[in-house]
């Protein structure tokens, strides 16, 4: 009863976090009034050189998606952790950066490589997915999550799995995308999501 209560009051704050952002017509009408086109958006690896621009982004669309937290991360906090994410060049993690037609980053996605990919139980981990709010319910979001299972793919990493929290809004973009929710062993849903199957997911989300 108790975990029901819980996942019932997650999904309340989740659908009035969700009525806080923008229509998918508010932000068509804003593609149209900056004169942007959807096919002139661009995905690729992020480089060193995106840092401070990457770690602004990650400030801003953060505090977009958590707005009741009182103290967010700090720019110099997050330019600190991307640095020390670009000075590992093992192998173990890649992020995609979206731009728009300017070149300005607007979004990005980030996976995590098992550690171990001898096993068909290992998952990739999509540790960050963030676009900022006036580009989203455009199918960009969606793009991004496709180039993230297809590195996975090339790299013999067939499942995906993401940890969140489950007040946060964008849950219902990754059920929308077949994410099954992963629960605790008392039936408590704490946002977390399981794609079984990179292949189906990479199919549905467009390059």
């Amino acid at each position: 009863m108790r975990s029901y209560l819980k996942n019932l009051m997650n999904t309340v704050v989740r659908f009035a976090s969700g009525m806080k952002r923008p229509s998918k017509a508010v932000n068509q009408g804003g593609l149209r009034s900056r004169g942007e086109n959807l096919e002139l958006f661009a995905i690729r690896l992020a480089v060193p050189e995106d840092l401070p621009a990457l770690a602004a982004l990650h400030v801003r669309t953060w505090a977009d998606t958590y707005p009741n937290v009182k103290q967010p991360p700090s720019l110099a906090l997050r330019e600190q952790q991307w640095r020390e994410q670009f000075q590992l060049t093992d192998g173990s993690w890649f992020c995609f950066v979206l731009t728009n037609p300017k070149g300005e980053l607007i979004g990005f996605a980030k996976g995590t490589m098992p550690s171990s990919t001898d096993s068909s139980d290992v998952s990739g981990v999509l540790s960050k997915i963030y676009l900022l709010r006036e580009y989203q319910r455009l199918g960009l979001g969606r793009r991004l999550v496709g180039h993230v299972a297809r590195r996975f793919l090339s790299q013999g990493v067939h499942t995906m799995v993401l940890f969140g929290i489950p007040q946060n809004p964008s849950c219902a973009f990754h059920e929308a995308l077949g994410g099954e929710r992963l629960f605790t062993e008392n039936g408590e849903f704490q946002g977390g999501y399981r794609w079984p199957d990179l292949q189906r997911l990479a199919s549905i989300c467009p390059v």
